[in-house]
């Protein structure tokens, strides 16, 4: 039996503004088993990317509450990982010196956590890489070290907002591929927010639809392909990947 990691209850935001207050999120509630893919669409401006603020502790809802692994989340939770659009690897600093960042900020960079930053380098590509600087490497290079900063702190969950939509489409295709695969390898819990329905239903387990502001739960998709081993790129390649495109296409096109 699957183990819910992820609970939110009743989660509202409510931004003040000069005309008043602006509500952002109205009355979500989730549930995310431990090894789960979740993608989060919905119309620009529904809350997406302040949901993943909520859920990583960044920013306190005005109501409901967030659990990870039954605890109250009251702040920033080693237990997150969050990867952004950008990768924020910093120029100055080798692969590697960026990989060990965050080890850096919670003050564990110890000798075991050293070798499994190698350890993570070795197994997807880039060990051969780790004394380069980031502006040799291509965008999909750069994404993958972005992912293993993020996976060297060993976090439960990740959740990544829009984290691929700085790359041209033929690069985007291929690290879609490439992080889920690595995201599947080290049994990491996801969530991702996105603009693309296609990366949604490619990516998840499951693709949450939401309302125009204030955002609210409108569906919830279970993805299941036809396929032995699925990869973003053969989802996009079968049957059902068209009737859920157009399922949560036309949700979508209510709200737009």
């Amino acid at each position: 039996m699957k183990k819910c990691i992820l609970e939110l209850h009743n989660i509202g935001m409510k931004y003040q503004s000069l005309n008043g207050e602006i509500p952002a999120l109205e009355n979500i509630n989730m549930c995310v088993d431990e090894g789960e893919f979740v993608s989060i669409v919905g119309p620009s401006g529904c809350g997406k990317s302040t949901l993943l603020s909520i859920i990583s502790g960044l920013l306190t809802p005005t109501s409901g509450s967030v659990y990870i692994e039954g605890e109250l989340v009251k702040g920033p939770s080693k237990k997150i990982g969050y990867m952004l659009q950008k990768d924020h690897l910093f120029e100055w600093r080798t692969i590697m010196q960026n990989v060990l960042l965050g080890l850096e900020i919670q003050r564990r960079v110890t000798p075991e956590a050293k070798e499994y930053a190698v350890h993570l380098l070795k197994t997807y590509g880039l060990y051969d890489f780790r004394d380069k600087y980031p502006s040799q490497l291509s965008g999909g290079m750069r994404q993958r070290a972005a992912l293993i900063r993020t996976l060297v702190t060993n976090p439960q969950i990740l959740l990544l907002d829009e984290a691929f939509s700085a790359l041209d489409y033929q690069t985007r295709l291929a690290v879609t591929d490439d992080i889920y695969a690595i995201i599947k390898k080290e049994n990491k819990t996801a969530i991702m927010v996105t603009h693309d329905i296609a990366e949604s239903i490619s990516m998840a387990d499951r693709v949450i639809v939401l309302t125009r502001r204030p955002g609210t739960i409108k569906s919830c998709h279970i993805i299941k392909m036809n396929l032995k081993n699925r990869t973003p790129l053969s989802s996009r390649e079968v049957p059902e990947f068209q009737t859920y495109f157009r399922q949560i296409w036309k949700e979508l096109e209510i709200h737009v």
